[in-house]
């Protein structure tokens, strides 16, 4: 590794960062990185490109009053070039756009993109300040990111996770003449690829999200000269949407992103939105961009340990200390909460339940369940030990509510004490205690209470849809086309389950969906659980709950005995816009439901409960069960 000091080279229209290992060119005053330089390669940029379409921040706005997650696409250009800092151990540069010196319509923003390269260090950093002044108008910002569009000649192979990276076709394969269209534009079949391995694969961007909790490390790999190029995230206190919230990552390109606001999964109710007379300032980022080669070996998968291993250490230095703006604080400035998070639950057990494994965070003040589309502050996350320990380090200034969550028990927990977090300071919850959501005794129930529908039979795919990564794969679900096979499955009747017969793991379809008719239509569709009952209390209130995992312009519809009864006994209403059954996820937002259900509906033997979800005018539209329990009356 060279230990030469870094150096910046400014020119008249870009600018160069150098510390011998890697070099950096940036267009000025624009901020747009034109070329990346490293182990012999001039550029590690797609040079077919156009120089302003390699490597920038961008956003999607629309004003104020604009309903929908679309809008105004926007390069992010600076006006004004800054060096911030400039010595041998670190050059730190800034590309503002200032709002106001902008005519026309434009994001009423402020924008200071920050670049950074250190000694020794073999990558750069970047993040952006925005800042909306409460005398501008209102707005939307549904999307902002960063992009890097790296050479197909050299990066072939794209790594996710352990069990997520393979070789990937070429954009070229996605052209009209070498494919065919699917179901909706991000997604293609290739059928006349450049390499014959691709013929008769899917491919598709959204096969390869993830969700925030495991979005660290993703990237690409070249074979001649190894190298690998890596976005690093050590940090989702700037993501919006908290840990389960997923997100874009790589994609045939090839493309890396680093998503900060997105309403993927979730819809517009994550897009946040601001009003004029509302001031909002947000920090995004660092994100470190990391290169490596192969050192005293010929493995090029080692490029994805190493890639691992970094970020570790960028986690364990999280946060960075070396950057110059204030409005970046300093671990010194922060502060940390700590406490223990026990269940309790009576008809589970009689002692508070110790409970490992479950999601402690801060984030800014708001109902029950409300970080799950908070999206204008920053979040601080972190999972109890198996005795329910947490402690929640380098938590910014500010006010917070504590939420939790708890994998095997429905619900969502607050704390209602506002948490006001000061430079430096330690608070101690002491023992909190969640009291989850029950009336009376399990009668049966469908599934696992992990907001996801993964437990549920999630089917093989249709043989012309395949994506040979997720063929034996955990994460099947990820396979294009699912919804289609429910009609294969159940072509003349919908899904019955019986309880104490049937098995969830095989018998309870992931997703229920529309079932498409032979004159190419829809229909909705409706589900039954049959159960047996001994005895009936006749003047008790049993309890129903139902969770579902996701929904998409659907809505669910509860009948007991009778499945003509108008009106139902429960209706959701039109719910969700979450688009998880096109888009390959398992779960998109969480959502609770509490029915109450007389004695004298139900009848000693055999009962049945019918879910009809019955808005039909599309193959996409549906829900996803996460999980659903019937209780007996309290005792």
């Amino acid at each position: 590794m060279s230990i030469q000091g870094v150096q910046l080279f400014i020119q008249d229209d870009h600018v160069v960062m150098d510390n011998g290992i890697l070099q950096v060119t940036i267009s000025k005053p624009e901020g747009i990185v034109t070329g990346v330089s490293y182990q012999g390669i001039d550029n590690l940029l797609e040079i077919r490109n156009h120089e302003s379409d390699r490597g920038y921040w961008d956003l999607v706005w629309s004003e104020e009053g604009t309903g929908g997650t679309t809008g105004t696409s926007y390069v992010i250009k600076g006006s004004k070039f800054k060096v911030m800092v400039e010595n041998e151990e670190q050059v730190e540069i800034s590309f503002t756009r200032d709002r106001s010196s902008l005519e026309g319509k434009h994001v009423p923003l402020n924008i200071d993109k920050r670049f950074v390269m250190l000694r020794g260090s073999s990558g750069f950093y970047s993040y952006a300040i925005y800042e909306h002044l409460k005398e501008w108008p209102g707005f939307n910002l549904p999307q902002t990111r960063i992009v890097f569009k790296l050479r197909k000649d050299k990066f072939q192979y794209m790594a996710v996770a352990d069990n997520r990276q393979r070789r990937m076709p070429l954009p070229d394969d996605r052209s009209p003449r070498r494919s065919s269209p699917l179901a909706y534009p991000e997604a293609v079949l290739i059928v006349h690829p450049v390499e014959s391995e691709f013929q008769g694969e899917v491919d598709d961007k959204y096969q390869y999200s993830c969700e925030n909790k495991d979005l660290h490390v993703h990237g690409w790999i070249c074979n001649d000269p190894p190298v690998g190029w890596w976005q690093i995230t050590p940090s989702n206190e700037f993501r919006s949407g908290g840990p389960m919230k997923q997100n874009l990552t790589s994609h045939v390109g090839p493309i890396n992103l680093a998503m900060f606001l997105s309403a993927h999964y979730v819809g517009e109710e994550m897009v946040p939105k601001f009003q004029r007379g509302e001031p909002w300032k947000k920090v995004f980022g660092p994100v470190f961009f990391y290169l490596n080669t192969l050192i005293d070996n010929n493995d090029p998968l080692w490029l994805w340990e190493d890639a691992k291993q970094e970020t570790k250490t960028q986690v364990q230095c999280w946060p960075h200390n070396f950057l110059a703006s204030d409005d970046f604080p300093k671990s010194q400035q922060r502060g940390c909460v700590s406490g223990r998070l026990r269940v309790s639950d009576r008809y589970v057990s009689n002692e508070h339940i110790s409970v490992n494994g479950a999601y402690v965070g801060l984030a800014p003040p708001g109902d029950v369940g409300s970080w799950q589309t908070e999206s204008k502050g920053y979040q601080f996350w972190t999972k109890t030990d198996e005795n329910g320990y947490f402690l929640i380090n380098d938590v910014r200034t500010g006010d917070y509510n504590l939420y939790a969550w708890v994998p095997g028990f429905i619900g969502d927990y607050k704390n209602d004490t506002i948490i006001t977090i000061t430079s430096g300071c330690d608070i101690d919850m002491g023992e909190l205690v969640y009291e989850p959501p029950r009336d009376g005794a399990t009668l049966w129930e469908i599934g696992i209470p992990d907001r996801t529908a993964a437990e549920f039979h999630v089917p093989d795919p249709d043989p012309k849809y395949i994506n040979k990564l997720y063929v034996n794969h955990p994460e099947k679900y990820r396979q294009y086309g699912l919804w289609e096979r429910y009609s294969d499955l159940y072509p003349n009747g919908d899904l019955v389950y019986t309880v104490g017969v049937s098995d969830y793991r095989t018998d309870w379809f992931f997703a229920q969906v529309t079932r498409k008719k032979n004159d190419g239509k829809y229909e909705g569709t409706t589900w039954q659980i049959k159960f047996n009952l001994d005895n009936i209390n006749q003047t008790g209130i049993y309890k129903l709950r139902v969770a579902l995992a996701t929904a998409y312009v659907a809505e669910l519809q509860v009948r007991i005995n009778n499945p003509k009864a108008n009106p139902p006994l429960f209706t959701t209403g039109v719910i969700g816009h979450d688009n998880t059954i096109t888009r390959h996820g398992i779960h998109g937002l969480y959502g609770l439901y509490s029915i109450d259900v007389k004695g004298t509906f139900l009848m000693e033997g055999e009962n049945t409960i019918f879910l009809t979800q019955p808005i039909c005018s599309s193959a996409l539209q549906g829900l996803m069960y996460d999980y659903i329990r019937l209780e007996a009356p309290p005792s």
